[in-house]
């Protein structure tokens, strides 16, 4: 904590924030369906071990939703097998002075939750591996369908050009102005509106120099930093630097990976980038983060693109729907990103590194004092990328910042000297937001749902507004 901001954090007591909402009815809800998966679970099995453990975890999850729910006090983490973890955790707590659920630092809780439910797992012996959220990410992965199979196709147009090496491809601009679509893309994740996938050719950058669909998109995007990013990657590209790395701290599984990939992969075949490491956590985390076996995952549903999108998700097998089968040039398309970015790994140009100080539960001021060896490692890259919500709410503390705070300020030690350069892609669904121009988060607050006089940045809490960040730490 001595390395943290003296800015107040946010906590679970402000009835005006995004945490009160989310400890009293977003947390009870997550955990309800984690009981639930375990029930499937454990009448998938017929091993009487395994299913009495499941019970076991069935009442720890219920035990510490009833906790939540009449705020009691955060108990302190068994000991799992990761004892510097637990005892980084259970010290907090003791520093926070044995809190209650309502009484609490927003960002430190919700972590600990997430850990805390990992426990009940890693300390059995048939349920240790098992992730209570896999079944839930792949079948949002097959639901996105319609994005994945449309942006295969850019993707493979966009690539067989690059190849081809067309002097379409050679247009400084429209380059310019296909990164930024990009990642604006990656950016949107989930919420990705199809009209903007459409427009991901050069021919039509260049001929209407940056779709509708783009203009429209952006103006949502508050901070806008992605042009000087780009400036950052073909500065190191035109010195003729021979390792240009570009890191991805990710955030969701299943379609945001996928685009994220997207991104890598345009990264690597244009020369953007050497080398993408893709950073993802160790444990299931915040329901829909990307741990390893979910890369693995995706690449297998893209090898066999008719076996997975023509499976019914669980919700169509309960109302009895078969899905569309796909068309050859669809299976083509998807195939094709496959190959294309199963290449890249095996040739070691994207890799997978996982590191457990990403489901810590301190925020990123902390980084470099306390997992030295990551920070080193994040300083060998051009350009580090977090992506989502929870990443900038650790990159700025969680803090109650004035909005009109720089960007750099509010990473504190991963601000300007850190020797990184930090991009953040962000669509805001909690309360700190910093880098905005003055007057703005006022405005945001007059419109309708965005908070008013109530004291409520209700705004920043539903994703439809973004900041793209940049810190040039280096």
């Amino acid at each position: 904590m001595e390395y943290d901001t003296k800015t107040p954090k946010a906590v679970t007591n402000d009835p005006k924030s995004f945490a009160s909402d989310s400890v009293r009815m977003r947390w009870p809800i997550i955990l309800t369906s984690a009981v639930d998966d375990v029930y499937k679970a454990i009448s998938a099995t017929d091993d009487p071990e395994k299913q009495a453990e499941g019970k076991k975890i069935v009442e720890q999850l219920g035990n510490l939703k009833y906790e939540m729910l009449h705020d009691r006090q955060l108990t302190p983490l068994v000991e799992d097998g990761f004892s510097d973890e637990t005892a980084a955790y259970n010290k907090e707590l003791e520093q926070l002075g044995n809190p209650t659920w309502f009484q609490v630092p927003w960002l430190f809780s919700e972590c600990y939750m997430y850990r805390r439910v990992n426990t009940f797992f890693t300390t059995t012996q048939h349920w240790k591996n098992y992730d209570l959220f896999a079944r839930q990410k792949i079948d949002t992965f097959r639901t996105s369908r319609n994005g994945v199979v449309e942006l295969a196709a850019r993707y493979a147009d966009i690539v067989s050009k690059i190849r081809a090496d067309k002097n379409i491809t050679h247009d400084a601009e429209a380059e310019k102005i296909l990164f930024i679509e990009m990642c604006e893309v990656c950016l949107w994740g989930n919420a990705t509106d199809l009209s903007l996938l459409t427009t991901m050719t050069y021919e039509d950058i260049q001929r209407l120099q940056g779709s509708e669909a783009r203009k429209a998109a952006e103006q949502h995007i508050l901070v806008n930093k992605i042009p000087q990013a780009y400036d950052l990657l073909k500065k190191a590209q035109a010195e003729g630097k021979k390792e240009r790395r570009v890191d991805f701290v990710l955030d969701n599984s299943g379609f945001e990976l996928y685009v994220d990939l997207v991104l890598a992969g345009y990264l690597l075949n244009t020369g953007l980038a050497t080398h993408v490491v893709l950073r993802p956590k160790s444990i299931p985390w915040f329901v829909s983060d990307v741990l390893p076996a979910d890369f693995a995952a995706l690449l297998s549903a893209l090898a066999s693109p008719k076996q997975f999108f023509e499976a019914p998700t669980e919700e169509e097998k309960v109302s009895d729907k078969t899905p569309v089968p796909l068309s050859e040039k669809e299976i083509q398309n998807l195939l094709f990103v496959f190959q294309d970015w199963a290449n890249w790994h095996a040739e070691g140009q994207l890799t997978i590194r996982p590191n457990r100080y990403w489901t810590s539960g301190a925020s990123f001021w902390r980084l470099p004092h306390e997992a030295p060896e990551l920070h080193e490692d994040l300083k060998q890259a051009e350009l580090v990328i977090f992506k989502g919500d929870l990443n900038y709410r650790k990159l700025t503390a969680d803090a109650c910042w004035d909005p009109t705070t720089p960007f750099t300020e509010a990473l504190g030690p991963l601000g300007a000297g850190s020797g990184v350069n930090v991009m953040s892609l962000r669509t805001c669904k909690a309360d700190v937001v910093v880098d905005l121009p003055a007057g703005k988060d006022e405005e945001l607050r007059a419109l309708e749902g965005g908070g008013g006089d109530s004291g409520a940045r209700k705004w920043a809490w539903s994703g439809k507004w973004a900041v793209v960040s940049l810190s040039e730490g280096k």
